[in-house]
């Protein structure tokens, strides 16, 4: 017979087993390729059960994207600590890693993906994942020397954001943009976000 009553802590422990199982599907075969019924398999639990600890998938992806940031920043330190690699080197490494987020268990969204969850947030639970956001981007330009201030903050996160999106969005979504140069794309704007955080670390 299923189990008809769980502990609190074991609540809790199907709940980080659900959002660390969705994180993993949703990083190598994107959001719209991941199903509830994908996630609660993963765990072993009934599709009734998984919705008394999320209302929806877009519920449980922004827990997952919340769950990876910690690991963002422990990647982050670990190029920037490694003696092997240059300061650009590192950097060029961390975001080269970041826009192939698929064949290295980082769940990037796009365009579409983006529209999909964030229609759905409520007001509160946007402005705390824009603040969660926020700070993660100031813990890397921290994590790269380079001060973090707000407007800066707010810049990294839109050129970040914007290659890594542009990447997805290669040919299906921008059918206009080439898609035999779309790799060559990413490495020039790599290249290009590199000279201007070269540039702030510079600056001091």
């Amino acid at each position: 017979m299923p189990k008809v009553a769980y502990s609190v802590e074991e609540r809790e422990q199907i709940r980080r087993g659900l959002v660390t199982a969705g994180l993993a599907l949703i990083s190598t075969q994107g959001v719209q390729h991941t199903t509830v019924e994908q996630i609660y398999k993963k765990v072993g639990i009934s599709r009734t059960f998984f919705y008394s600890f999320f209302p929806s998938k877009e519920d449980l992806i922004v827990e997952a994207l919340y769950l990876q940031q910690p690991k963002i920043i422990e990647y982050v330190q670990k190029l920037m600590n490694d003696p092997s690699f240059s300061w650009r080197d590192a950097v060029k490494q961390f975001l080269h890693t970041c826009c192939y987020g698929e064949k290295n268990g980082i769940a990037v969204l796009s365009m579409e993906e983006q529209q999909l969850i964030f229609k759905r947030l409520s007001k509160e639970n946007h402005q705390v994942f824009r603040e969660k956001q926020l700070r993660l981007f100031g813990q890397i330009l921290e994590n790269f020397g380079i001060r973090a201030d707000t407007a800066r903050i707010h810049l990294l996160t839109n050129l970040s954001l914007a290659v890594m999106v542009i990447r997805r969005a290669i040919p299906q979504t921008l059918p206009l943009l080439i898609p035999e140069a779309a790799d060559e794309t990413v490495d020039v704007h790599i290249e290009m976000l590199v000279d201007y955080l070269e540039k702030l670390k510079n600056e001091g």
